[in-house]
């Protein structure tokens, strides 16, 4: 996993300074015992994380000092955060099975679940996964659960899926609840609807968080052409009406939030190796890379675009497969806590619905964070069909 094997002689210590980099990398140090437990971490300056570690200590300092202990230095250079977060994530993983979560405090990411196993399906917020094979679906991943909970709130007032978390046994004798006498709900829980009626409300619901409301809004834009074209002015007027309340709703949700089965992307990231940039490939909101992805064309490639070049560099990165619930749930706090930073280095790039990435800004995200330039100004509306 790690790229540099270099033996440390403490007599000789001069020598292994001046071989490793002053620069940004993820490291492992090793006793001459094979079963003692490794020193693992990330730094942005190895050399001189190393000089601290492993030089002659200075009397009466209370400073981690491994001189005596350590026998191997392995290391990886990094050229970003996420790329050394990614690494030492793996790493963690691979050294330390038992504790590496509690090693790298992971937060789950908040995310919208559809209870699709329900016989009458309804939505809540989670930040577990549950059977990759389920029939459950999930939406996200949030900056924080309140934001997922209002996004979910302000979505389904346009629907009229039940808000209970209860398991339904429908009786006409139940007296309902305030969203049922709000005329907000089916209700299914005293068959106020057929069963066929509630599974069409659900598909409706799951067709907005599937299309991040751009469904909905082809659904009212229709409905409030069609009763303008009959001259039906109150109700084109009640329709553009609800067009209106639905923007702001709208307009809450961030790039990131995909389905978490069709989350797919590409983010760009400063690679190690001069000439070059960084990819990680996202499918189905697992992290695989990095691949690294020369600027300038070799001989052979010179009559490629740079469009298929990139294609050609993002078929080579396998795609991390076998991974559990649990590692799927790594993989996206790893991705969320980089997102959504004030200020993060790196862009991404989302595919659509038909899983086909935006090759042309992706080309031109390359350029800049190759250069170091700001990210474009993107925002957080989806396009839908405008009204």
């Amino acid at each position: 996993m790690l790229t540099t094997h270099l033996e440390f002689i403490p007599e000789h210590d001069a020598e292994l300074f001046a071989a490793v980099p002053a620069a940004p990398a993820v490291f492992l140090l090793r006793g001459q015992d094979a079963q003692s437990e490794p020193y693992v971490s990330k730094t942005a300056n190895l050399r001189r994380r190393l000089q601290r570690l492993l030089g002659v200590p200075t009397e009466h300092s209370k400073k981690l000092n491994l001189r005596d202990r350590v026998r191997t230095v392995e290391y990886t250079p990094t050229g970003s955060d996420f790329e050394s977060g990614f690494l030492l994530y793996r790493l963690l993983r691979t050294a330390f099975p038992q504790t590496y979560a509690n090693r790298l405090r992971f937060r789950f990411a908040p995310l919208v679940k559809m209870h699709m196993e329900n016989q009458y399906p309804r939505a809540s917020i989670t930040t577990r996964l549950g059977r990759l094979n389920g029939r459950s679906l999930y939406y996200g991943p949030f900056a924080s659960r309140t934001a997922a909970e209002k996004f979910a709130n302000d979505s389904l007032d346009f629907f009229k899926m039940r808000r209970c978390v209860e398991d339904l046994n429908p009786d006409p004798k139940f007296p309902g609840c305030i969203y049922s006498e709000m005329k907000m709900c089916l209700a299914p829980c005293f068959k106020g609807c057929s069963d066929e009626e509630y599974a069409g409300e659900v598909a409706r619901v799951q067709a907005y968080f599937d299309s991040n409301g751009a469904s909905l809004v082809r659904e009212i834009a229709a409905a409030r052409d069609a009763a303008s074209a009959n001259l039906e002015f109150e109700n084109a007027a009640a329709q553009h009406a609800r067009l209106e309340k639905l923007k702001p709703t709208l307009s809450q949700l961030p790039e990131i939030v995909h389905r978490i089965d069709r989350l797919a992307a590409v983010a760009v990231q400063p690679s190690p190796l001069s000439g070059c940039v960084a990819f990680f490939r996202v499918d189905r909101g697992r992290i695989s890379g990095p691949g690294h992805f020369p600027i300038q064309a070799a001989e052979h490639t010179k009559s490629q675009s740079m469009e298929s070049r990139v294609q050609e560099a993002l078929a080579a990165i396998p795609v991390a497969e076998g991974l559990t619930a649990m590692e799927t749930m790594e993989h996206l706090a790893i991705l969320r806590r980089w997102f959504y930073r004030g200020s993060r280095v790196g862009e991404i790039f989302f595919a659509d619905d038909k899983g086909a990435l935006p090759l042309r800004r992706l080309v031109r995200g390359i350029s800049r964070v190759y250069r170091g330039e700001k990210p474009e100004a993107t925002t957080a509306e989806p396009s839908p069909h405008p009204a």
